[in-house]
């Protein structure tokens, strides 16, 4: 019979201990009273790990759930208490239910009370199982079965699970010094000869998971509970071993770094004695110094860096003034004092520039030629204050930086949409933290040079607040004869502006304060006609779309009939904004049928524009037509739109005069003064005299759901208002624009230039202007005027035979 098989049959024959008997098997010597375990025990729950017969711990456990419990456990004879783990985290809420079915029996030594909680040292004696529960309330009482472990001499394969055992804790010992102590203290109190409490010794030493260690305490085979924890430790040692790789690796690291910090110490302090080297403050003063070397600065600013140097030589390095005064300085000797870039005043590459970069515009780049001429003349391009106002997407910013491009100057942009705060424009004072100085030393910082071209887009949305008013603040900045002597709070050091190019970027001059706007230069940027759309569009976006959806031009073809449908379906805006997000559009869905495999090029034609766009958004519209209607034409911040307005005769019981479709207070005025003035001339324009007595008359603008203001449709009413009194509708295609008075004059209105583009892109090409905007109309490009006739009207008297041939003015009043 083999030495395993002669111990499975000793297992087979043991049998678990009943309360009362002996801790040890081994019965060839009689017991003490104090060794006998009893029948009945209280317990305690564990939350973290469970307790080894092997082990002796301190427990620190909370005063008010389990004081009775170690109070009763310490009052028997043997005081012994159960410890069991628990399946929750919560200890003082644990039930039956949660206790595992086996834990371990132990002595308590000593008891330490340490305000609410105490401290108590157990010794680990033997396992054993729940066999039934005699109290389920706190303090928690239990009747234990006991398994008492059996000595075993000459087992072959114990002895090489011990040996395997007690080789793995071998291995662990130089990874971690704590195991060390660990192992003294179990041999101080066992023989490494005794499997069992080297077992659970070895499970206790590992950091394995509950549940892991509680399936160790639950196996009473000495066989199988050596294998599991064998399969513990090995999984520990591997574990110690990467922590160790890991500490030496931090280790390494933060000594190469500390090695490499005393060296640069030491060469500092060998370079330092040699003469070769300068401490950190010594360095960024003749840094700051070097800055400045050939720089002729005016006599204020060299005064206050020399102030300001002086002061950074005896302050110390930690200090909080240290910080600010470098910063100071680092601002100070950055900014391009006196340096500026020389200009190109050749104007025949100033048109090639222009012409390059923007289709159409003739008018505009004739006004920047001759403001560049000017320049050429004094020999310098300073002084003056661009403002460039039009509808969004007409290319204002672009401008900008084409005029920056023809004279070879840097260009500087930012928004001023928004902006509340003065501090932006004029910097904050140094004595807040974080202070920096405003946006125009930042540009002049950035660009290097002290004559750049910089764009303030957006000025006409620049708001105020408890801040201050950052328009205020412009004042000095867009003054020419303030800004050469220019103060930002944050240098407190005056700065010459005056050879910067400023220019500006607005939708409408109406939200720009008086003052502000008095020191600007105005040019204008209508909208563009459908021709000069289509050229921008094969010219530049079309090719610029291609790039960004990685396409060649060989992929993609766009016919002219498709940018022309896509312009009149699909982008009827002054600008061109729109149009490139469609063409964008067009193009990413090409990039997915090239993708499938459609075959190329793709072609893109006006019939299936629809196919990529979906249905048009502008649909083609006859001008309304008929008795009391007649089209106006509106400017508005978008560009210019025609306008329908309708009037028509309510009832006849009793006179009344209704105005709707969201009209603003000005236009309501003058839906008033056209009603009186058409009342009171009716006889002499060809209409009952009596029509408007007893008549409620409706007046619309439709479209209700815009807001709509302004005089300019004055004349358009009247007409409209002496149309349904002559029950006569308008013979031919029409559209009007001017401001009427109570006596009949036609004034002058703004945005002639969008109206035409407006009454142009609906196809009426006869149009009523008051006289004083001949001059206007003259001025525009003559592919904008071509074909439109025009009449030229001082009094509303001269609107009427236009409008209604064949009528002649009976009578004036």
């Amino acid at each position: 019979m083999t030495d395993i098989e002669t111990y499975e049959q000793q297992l087979d024959g043991e049998k678990p201990a009943k309360g009362g008997e002996l801790i040890s098997s081994e019965t060839t010597s009689l017991a003490r009273p104090s060794e006998l375990l009893p029948g009945v025990l209280h317990v305690l729950p564990l939350a973290n790990r469970p307790f080894f017969p092997a082990q002796m711990a301190p427990l620190v456990l909370e005063q008010d759930p389990w004081l009775r419990t170690i109070e009763a456990a310490a009052e028997s004879s043997q005081k012994f208490l159960g410890l069991v783990l628990v399946s929750t985290d919560n200890l003082s809420a644990a039930q039956p239910s949660d206790f595992h079915s086996m834990g371990t029996a132990c002595r308590i030594h000593k008891i330490h009370t340490l305000e609410d909680k105490m401290q108590v040292y157990v010794e680990g004696l033997q396992r054993f199982r729940i066999e039934e529960w005699v109290s389920k309330e706190r303090p928690f009482v239990v009747r234990a079965q006991y398994f008492p472990e059996t000595s075993y001499k000459d087992v072959t394969e114990l002895k090489a699970y011990t040996v395997a055992v007690i080789n793995t804790i071998k291995e662990l010992l130089p990874l971690n010094p704590l195991y060390a102590e660990e192992l003294k203290f179990f041999l101080n109190r066992f023989s490494p000869e005794e499997p069992a409490r080297l077992a659970d010794f070895a499970a206790s030493l590992t950091t394995s998971s509950k549940e892991e260690l509680q399936d160790v305490l639950e196996t009473t085979h000495i066989l199988d509970r050596l294998g599991k924890v064998l399969l513990l430790l090995k999984n520990e040692v591997e574990v110690a071993k990467v922590q160790m790789r890991i500490h030496k690796q931090v280790e390494e690291s933060i000594q190469s770094r500390q090695r490499e910090f005393f060296l640069r110490e030491q060469m500092k302090a060998i370079q330092k004695e040699l003469g070769i080297a300068k401490d950190d403050r010594t360095a960024e003063l003749d840094r700051f110094r070097a800055r400045l070397k050939d720089v002729k600065l005016p006599e204020e600013a060299q005064q206050r860096i020399d102030d300001e140097l002086q002061k950074m030589s005896v302050l110390e390095v930690g200090s909080p003034e240290y910080g600010v005064t470098r910063n100071y300085l680092d601002w100070l000797t950055l900014l391009p004092w006196g340096k500026y870039s020389e200009d190109n005043l050749d104007l025949e590459h100033a048109r090639e520039v222009l012409d390059r970069d923007h289709e159409g515009l003739d008018d505009v780049k004739e006004r920047i030629i001759e403001f560049l001429g000017v320049g050429v003349m004094r020999g310098e391009v300073a002084g003056s204050i661009l403002l460039l106002v039009g509808p969004p997407g007409v290319g204002k910013t672009s401008i900008g930086r084409s005029v920056a491009a023809t004279l070879g100057r840097e260009f500087y942009r930012f928004s001023l949409g928004g902006m509340r705060d003065e501090a932006e424009i004029k910097g904050h004072r140094r004595t807040y933290i974080g202070a920096m100085p405003g946006k125009f030393i930042q540009a002049l910082k950035q660009v290097a040079v002290a004559n750049p071209v910089i764009m303030l887009d957006e000025i006409d949305k620049i708001g105020d607040s408890y801040r201050g008013d950052p328009a205020s603040a412009l004042l000095e900045v867009l003054d020419p004869e303030q800004n050469r002597d220019f103060l930002d709070h944050y240098l407190d050091v005056r700065f010459n502006l005056s050879k910067v190019l400023f220019m500006s970027t607005a939708n409408q001059l109406d939200t720009i304060p008086v003052p502000l706007l008095d020191r600007m230069e105005i040019i204008r940027l209508g909208g563009y006609i459908a021709s000069e759309k289509i050229e921008i569009a094969r010219k530049h976006l079309v090719p610029r779309q291609l790039k960004r959806a990685g396409l060649k031009r060989g992929q993609l073809k766009i016919a002219k009939s498709a940018l022309r449908e896509i312009i009149e379906g699909y982008a009827r805006e002054a600008g061109v904004r729109n149009l490139e997000k469609r063409i964008g559009a067009i193009a990413r869905k090409a990039v997915v049928k090239i993708l499938n495999g459609a075959k190329l090029p793709i072609n893109v034609g006006a019939k299936n524009v629809v196919d990529y766009l979906g249905r048009r958004v502008f649909r083609k519209q006859k001008p309304l037509t008929g008795v009391g209607v007649v089209t106006g034409l509106a400017w508005t911040p978008l560009g210019g739109v025609t306008l329908d307005v309708e009037a028509t005769r309510v009832h006849e019981r009793g006179s009344g005069f209704n105005l709707t479709g969201q009209l603003g207070n000005v236009m309501k005025e003058s839906a008033r003064i056209a009603h009186s003035y058409i009342l009171a001339n009716c006889k002499a324009y060809g209409a009952p005299a009596d029509y408007f007595d007893d008549a409620y008359i409706h007046l619309h603008v439709p479209a209700g759901a815009t807001p709509k203001d302004g005089p300019s449709a004055g004349i358009t009413m009247a007409t409209a208002l002496l149309s349904l009194a002559r029950r006569e509708k308008i013979a031919r295609p029409f559209a009007m624009t001017g401001e009427l008075t109570l006596t009949g004059q036609v004034l002058a209105v703004g945005g002639i230039r969008e109206k035409v583009i407006a009454a142009r892109r609906a196809g009426t090409m006869e149009l009523v202007l008051p006289e004083e905007n001949h001059g206007d109309f003259e001025e525009l490009p003559e592919h904008i005027r071509e074909d439109i006739e025009v009449h030229f009207v001082r009094q509303y008297k001269e609107v009427v035979p236009i409008i209604f041939p064949g009528s002649e003015r009976k009578s004036s009043r």
